[in-house]
């Protein structure tokens, strides 16, 4: 053991160049310049995200560059708050805000929408071959009507006296638990993080517990940014010039109270969660990925205990076939794909099999076009998803494809066809951005995904989002913008009238918070 780790502190020293490790913010910003092919045209896009920035070089090349002739337009254009440099150390602190206020006016009632997120970020880079990243977030909101029933719905789960569960203390996704504000408002904190090691080139160590992503689209139906904040080890190997492997390992939990416990508030009941993802590039046009996402059983409201061996098992299929109908493990199975036809388009697909039911296969086939009408910076995403009633549901309920009661994969959980256009454009920091969805639900129920069983209604409708916004980006590295938002959502069965929102604020967004469900 002692010589491992001199083997790697040797390679740390003498193989790795200066760079920078830090992980690239999954906002779809981001994302939509990662596979635009800026900073790296040399080499195969990512599809298990964040990506090293090491690997891609992405903010270099779409930071403004410039010049700038005061202090205060250098930082607010082009760095971070504070930036402290030496020869071993590059350590960067910025604030996180989100400040926006608006109105729904399809509500009759006289309530006001508004989001006060305060927040601080900091990265560092140590040496030559470690980085990390922290960040965290208070927070007080008022949502549209359509989300605060969801998050309602989703909430924490209490034991009661006679044994069944009462539900409180709203979920948002991607912000976790929450507690009241006001009148029916929110108040929530959270936070993440993560290091990256590189004791080669080849090779990098990630731990902590901010979102992941797999895929090139808008959604993913394999594993998304969703869901909350989870505790995690990822290891990232190119262990030959055409393969990559991910290795992902996390502990979910389900917001289940257990009845019995010394604290002041009992524990979450827990699960396991594993993924084998390896991509295979015969070219640099092509990218062919294998995934396995498996929840693991770890005990009930009573009893706690380790998952089974297997579940470190590197080896994708294994697991799931070795324990399968044994109550240890349920596998989600999945493909991902992509084709740069030219530098300026992308094709890129999923399909996904539920523990090895191939009567209920869900896919992805989408689109990426950029530069259209030779304007540099403007892109048009067309998607679309489909996910049969059931998909991520299983027999024990408390393996359902699920963490801090919220779906793991897409938003909108399963029982429907979805059409997706995005297209937005940006110039001299002024940007339009259009999101627009039509949801087809068939048998959907929106909490099917909970590790309790449920009555909710079953629904056959069509729901109907648009979001239209303009504003001013100044920031890359923080997506520091101000912007107004139009949104409109109608559902065809239902009384609630139509949101009709207008919203006005100033933002930094280095994550994703998905409202278009």
């Amino acid at each position: 053991m002692k010589l491992v780790i001199l083997l790697i502190f040797w390679l740390s020293i003498v193989c790795v160049g200066r760079t920078q490790q830090n992980l690239l913010p999954l906002n779809s910003f981001y994302k939509d310049q990662l596979f635009s092919g800026k900073g790296s045209a040399h080499q195969t896009l990512p599809s298990f995200l964040p990506a090293v920035e090491s690997d891609i070089d992405l903010l270099s090349a779409i930071n403004d560059s410039a010049p700038m002739y005061y202090t205060f337009t250098h930082i607010l254009y082009q760095k971070h708050l504070i930036e402290i440099k030496s020869e071993d150390v590059y350590l960067t602190i910025s604030p996180a805000v989100n400040l926006a206020f608006g109105k729904d006016f399809g509500d009759t009632s006289d309530r006001s929408l508004y989001q006060n997120t305060r927040g601080i970020h900091v990265e560092g880079d140590f040496f030559n071959n470690f980085s990390f990243s922290t960040s965290f977030y208070e927070n007080q909101s008022r949502f549209m009507r359509y989300e605060t029933d969801y998050y309602s719905s989703i909430g924490e789960n209490y034991v009661q006296f006679d044994s069944t569960y009462a539900t409180q203390n709203a979920v948002i996704p991607g912000a976790g638990r929450t507690k009241p504000f006001k009148t029916d408002g929110f108040d929530y904190a959270y936070a993440t993080g993560y290091f990256v090691y590189a004791p080669t080139k080849n090779l990098h160590i990630i731990a902590g517990n901010n979102p992941q992503f797999i895929g090139v689209g808008h959604r993913s139906l394999l594993l998304s940014d969703n869901s909350f904040n989870a505790p995690y080890l990822r290891l990232d190997w190119k262990f030959a010039p055409k393969w990559k492997f991910h290795y992902y390992r996390s502990r979910l939990l389900n917001l289940l109270r257990r009845p019995f416990g010394s604290s002041a508030e009992n524990f979450y009941e827990q699960k396991g969660y594993s993924s084998n993802y390896i991509t295979f590039n015969p070219s640099k046009k092509i990218a062919l990925s294998l995934f396995e996402g498996s929840v693991w059983n770890r005990g009930d409201s009573i009893v706690s205990r380790t998952s089974h061996p297997l579940y470190y098992n590197p080896v994708p299929i294994v697991s799931g076939l070795a324990l399968k109908g044994q109550d240890e493990v349920v596998s989600l199975l999945g493909i991902n794909t992509h084709f740069s036809v030219n530098e300026r388009h992308l094709i890129y697909g999923q399909l996904a099999v539920n523990d090895y039911n191939f009567e209920k296969i869900a896919f992805q086939l989408g689109y990426r076009g950029y530069n259209y009408f030779g304007l540099n910076d403007f892109m048009i995403q067309l998607e679309y998803n489909y996910v049969p009633s059931g998909m991520y549901r299983n027999e024990n309920p408390r393996l359902n494809y699920a963490h801090y009661n919220l779906p793991l994969a897409h938003a909108k959980g399963a029982g429907f066809q979805e059409f997706i256009l995005r297209a937005n454009y940006e110039i001299n920091h002024w940007f339009a951005d259009l999101n627009a969805v039509v949801y087809l639900t068939e048998n959907h129920v929106k909490n099917e995904h909970l590790s309790l069983y449920t009555l909710s209604p079953v629904s056959t409708t069509t729901i109907v989002y648009n979001r239209l916004e303009l504003g001013y980006r100044f920031n890359r590295k923080m997506n520091l913008a101000i912007f107004g938002q139009w949104t409109f959502r109608s559902e065809s069965q239902t009384s609630s009238p139509a949101v009709n929102a207008i919203t006005v604020g100033i933002r930094t967004s280095l994550t994703n918070h998905y409202t278009d469900f």
